[in-house]
């Protein structure tokens, strides 16, 4: 069997492990070793690999913004900074056809611009919303599917850990990745807003309204969110403005809402405790992935698979938005088997020499950050697709009483939302690129 016969069985070899229910880091390691030593007929090249792979992978600089943002939302959540989200946002939005859905889209994206995580906002907005939603009469479908829907928010708003990643990966920038990601995260949002109003105009039976909030009201709402826009002004802000590098950034955003979370005497030493463990937890699993990722990546490598895949594209004589939708589709189809991280990870290195050297109208550095902007897209598009939208079961673990076909049916709306979205800006870079062309 060829070098690139081996490469290319290890792709539906992956999967089946994955499918097997094996952790995606351990599938992937399995694979690159396995593999790695069908392609050199030793183990040789492979452990001496090791003696160095996981110490420079682990030691990166770069990778230490990853444990600083997730504790960020970890003091975040403990900090009630979700609740008065959502209660801003119901105080202006809840009296309208479709508003405590609205509010609670909003609440994301605000959580989201704290946290940059996809399942830890659908978890905790989940927790905080989906309440509310039951109680004011809305459908489970349309309950479940906003906030599954409203939880990619938390990946696609910086920060983000995914963008973080795919800087990594493709030696960009992050504080202009950063840039970039912000008018298509509010476009998300805003799309979905419509989406919700859509849906309540074709199936009205599916809402319930609360009345109208009184200025004082809103006043008070506005002023309990204040931290959450301190947090996002000094982490954003600081890192657009050059005050910050992005892991300096990430440490005064984790420092900053640690401390409110203490003045609002919601941080106890066990919930301290509670918050490093899980970030400890969450953080070994992404650098395990990276490390199985970087493993099978080196054997891909060894096959030259990422090169044939190279020459075959030029040799076809392929237009480049072919090949872009192409790429932008196996992310749709990979969605529904695997989560966005290990996406990221295993298909960038693959995927981004194919396409870098195609012909967008574009200089290399912006095609590299519009590039990253579409793939966290329609990876996000990914955790809401059924029939393994990993949202999807966590929202749908929160509502006992909502079956999963429902959950389901009430995404559908938001998928089809994002994939609009996906060709308005796959079609207009410029929408893309705009707040960095700006500010750079």
């Amino acid at each position: 069997m060829s070098d690139l016969a081996i490469a290319a069985w290890s792709f539906p070899i992956l999967l089946l492990l994955i499918f097997l229910r094996l952790p995606i880091g351990l599938a992937m390691l399995i694979c690159g070793v396995a593999g790695s030593w069908l392609v050199n007929d030793s183990l040789i090249p492979i452990l001496s690999q090791f003696k160095t792979l996981p110490y420079s992978t682990f030691s990166s600089y770069s990778l230490s913004i990853i444990p600083l943002f997730l504790l960020m939302g970890q003091f975040a959540t403990r900090g009630g900074m979700s609740a008065s989200l959502f209660r801003a946002a119901e105080s202006f939005l809840g009296h309208r056809r479709g508003g405590v859905a609205m509010s609670a889209v909003g609440a994301c994206a605000g959580f989201g611009a704290i946290c940059g995580s996809s399942l830890a906002t659908a978890a905790t907005m989940g927790k905080v919303a989906l309440p509310e939603l039951r109680r004011f009469g809305y459908s489970g479908a349309l309950s479940t599917g906003c906030l599954a829907a409203g939880g990619t928010l938390g990946i696609l708003i910086p920060p983000s850990v995914i963008l973080v990643i795919y800087a990594i990966l493709t030696e960009q920038n992050i504080a202009k990745l950063f840039v970039a990601a912000l008018i298509p995260g509010i476009l998300a949002a805003l799309g979905y807003i419509i989406a919700i109003a859509v849906y309540v105009r074709l199936s009205p039976q599916s809402e319930g309204r609360l009345e109208k909030a009184s200025a004082k009201d809103r006043t008070k709402a506005l002023i309990e969110i204040w931290p959450v826009v301190l947090v996002f002004a000094l982490v954003i802000g600081g890192i657009y403005f050059a005050w910050f590098t992005p892991t300096e950034a990430a440490a005064v955003g984790a420092a900053g809402t640690g401390l409110i979370a203490l003045a609002r005497r919601r941080l106890g030493r066990r919930e301290f405790v509670d918050s490093i463990l899980e970030t400890a937890s969450a953080t070994a699993m992404i650098f395990f992935i990276i490390l199985g990722a970087a493993v099978f990546n080196s054997f891909l490598a060894f096959a030259q698979l990422p090169q044939f895949a190279s020459d075959w594209i030029v040799a076809a004589d392929l237009s480049p938005w072919s090949v872009l939708a192409s790429i932008l589709l196996c992310y749709l189809v990979f969605g529904c088997f695997m989560d966005s991280l290990s996406m990221i990870l295993l298909t960038i290195p693959i995927f981004f020499p194919v396409v870098s050297g195609l012909d967008f109208g574009l200089g290399a550095d912006e095609f590299a950050l519009w590039f990253g902007i579409l793939v966290l897209i329609v990876v996000e598009v990914g955790l809401i697709t059924p029939p393994v939208g990993l949202n999807l079961f966590v929202i749908n673990a929160l509502a006992d009483d909502v079956p999963m076909s429902e959950t389901y049916r009430g995404v559908l709306p938001f998928v089809a939302s994002d994939l609009v979205r996906t060709v308005i800006l796959a079609a207009f870079p410029v929408i893309t690129l705009f707040m960095v062309r700006l500010l750079y």
